[in-house]
């Protein structure tokens, strides 16, 4: 009887420890892993052209980017890696940089300038949220023509962002939630050079505001100046 009641005990020490293995296995958080980098690409090209985009050798574009036109981010080990752009229609290389990833962070790489003189610039993006409330912003200037920008409410007397030039974006600011119409103006004469009306911003999300195109377009396979909202994932 005694050895029967050692052998039940021992049986229901064995399950609790079993079911406290279960538990705490349940209940573990996953750590994210420290080591992967984001990087997402934006085609400020001002043409007609669009574009496939390698990432040392792999395509990440589901399909060719048109003007402004922007990728999803993709996910990488940090480390260096090539960008290599072709037409929509070729695996002809028409520009390629190198870039390096760090780990835990996320990236935008923006190709800029006309075909044949095709450039591009990579920035770090803080995509964190410290007010669920509010819209978060960036502006970009994209424009090879253009001179420094200013990002302003329409009929505001002043600006949200200031001086920004060609290849350079602004820290990202809070907005209110919310639809509003906006004006690029020049920096230096306050000149109004295009404007955005009806762009919606949702608490929680980050947008860039990229002013590209040519201030003076040559012909029309060039695209004019325009401002455009884009958000990013």
């Amino acid at each position: 009887m005694r050895n029967f009641t050692l052998k039940k005990t021992g049986f229901i020490l064995l399950a609790l420890a079993v079911f406290s293995t279960i538990l705490t296995s349940c209940g573990k958080t996953e750590v994210a892993d420290t080591t992967i980098s984001y990087v997402r690409v934006v085609n400020g090209s001002p043409s007609l052209a669009t574009y496939n985009v390698y990432l040392s050798g792999n395509i990440i574009n589901s399909a060719a980017l048109p003007f402004l036109g922007a990728t999803s981010y993709t996910s990488r080990s940090s480390g260096a890696y090539n960008l290599k752009f072709t037409s929509a229609s070729s695996t002809e290389t028409l520009f390629t940089k190198d870039i390096s990833l760090n780990p835990s962070t996320n990236y935008s790489y923006y190709l800029v300038n006309k075909p044949g003189q095709l450039d591009g610039f990579l920035i770090g993006d803080d995509v964190s949220v410290s007010a669920a409330d509010k819209a978060y912003i960036r502006f970009v200037n994209l424009s090879p023509d253009a001179p420094a920008l200013d990002l302003a409410k329409s009929g505001a007397t002043t600006s949200l962002i200031t001086n920004k030039a060609y290849k350079t974006a602004s820290a990202y600011i809070t907005i209110d939630a919310g639809t509003i119409s906006l004006d690029v103006k020049d920096t230096s004469t306050g000149t109004v050079r295009t404007t955005k009306a009806d762009a919606t911003f949702a608490a929680g999300y980050h947008y860039d505001i990229i002013c590209g195109g040519l201030v003076s377009p040559a012909n029309d396979t060039e695209r004019a100046l325009t401002l455009q909202v884009l958000t990013i994932k």
